[in-house]
């Protein structure tokens, strides 16, 4: 199996689990009806293992753009192999979204809310503030990328790692991610609202266009940050485009604050 089919295998197993259980929480009419964020979040973290486990030894099962990218700023992937993984990713998650649309056929025009509907596709903020919701994908996806180059620096029974890394995503979620949804991949939110776009979708909305821009540009800063920093840290290892992505990142944490403290 080539790379590209694995990462959209692995991709597409995330939306269909993880997309799958907020479907289940939120739609109306499903047995699993207001289960709640911990319902949502375990089964996020559950849906990358399960990926992992799936497609690991075939492409490393990176699943995320940012992930991908970030790997490639700290020479630890090739980028002309980028492009290839990325398409895969974002082909993946969109049928994937596509499955989770025809599995709860009926639930679509039993849920009246199109914010609702949107909500199973792709991330929203809880409260939108353009500065403070980048912020919040910027950190969230600094410590995933953290996290993971620190999981990769420890010696694991075989088979355990797709394990941890779940209990990562958990770990985010259940602390970060009630902001905005915790996308932390691009891919995990841009192809379900290409989906979401396109779909017949009983009832359907907007696909909050204006918002679509914070889910892809904070996971990708946040993750190259992370990378770097703890190759910075850990390995003695400094590439100049940390500094650059810091002084991005900084300027949103600066844009963030000012933004608050007028409007309180």
């Amino acid at each position: 199996m080539s790379v590209f089919l694995g990462e959209l295998i692995g991709t597409m197993l995330l939306l269909i689990f993880g997309s799958g259980v907020v479907a289940g929480v939120i739609l109306k009419g499903t047995k699993a009806e207001s289960a709640g964020w911990l319902v949502i979040t375990s089964g996020w973290g559950l849906a990358v293992t399960i990926a992992i486990y799936a497609v690991g030894s075939i492409s490393g099962a990176h699943l995320n753009p940012a992930v991908t990218i970030s790997l490639a700023c700290a020479g630890d992937f090739s980028w002309s192999q980028v492009p290839l993984y990325i398409s895969g990713q974002f082909v993946g998650a969109f049928l994937g979204a596509v499955v989770v649309w025809i599995h709860y056929l009926p639930h679509w025009k039993a849920t009246k809310d199109p914010a609702t509907q949107l909500a199973v596709f792709s991330t929203g903020p809880a409260i939108r503030k353009t500065w403070a919701n980048l912020l919040s994908e910027i950190i969230g996806t600094f410590i995933l990328m953290f996290g993971l180059s620190a999981i990769g620096a420890n010696k694991f029974s075989d088979g355990l790692n797709p394990l941890v890394i779940g209990g990562l995503i958990v770990a985010i979620g259940l602390s970060l991610g009630a902001t905005t949804g915790y996308a932390i991949n691009p891919a995990r939110d841009l192809g379900p609202r290409i989906a979401h776009f396109l779909l017949p979708i009983a009832g359907k909305g907007s696909s909050d266009w204006g918002y679509a821009w914070i889910p892809v540009v904070g996971p990708v800063l946040g993750g190259i940050a992370g990378a770097l920093l703890y190759k910075a840290l850990f390995k003695q290892e400094i590439y100049p485009i940390l500094w650059i992505v810091a002084s991005l990142i900084l300027v949103v944490m600066v844009l963030a604050v000012v933004k608050e403290r007028k409007e309180s």
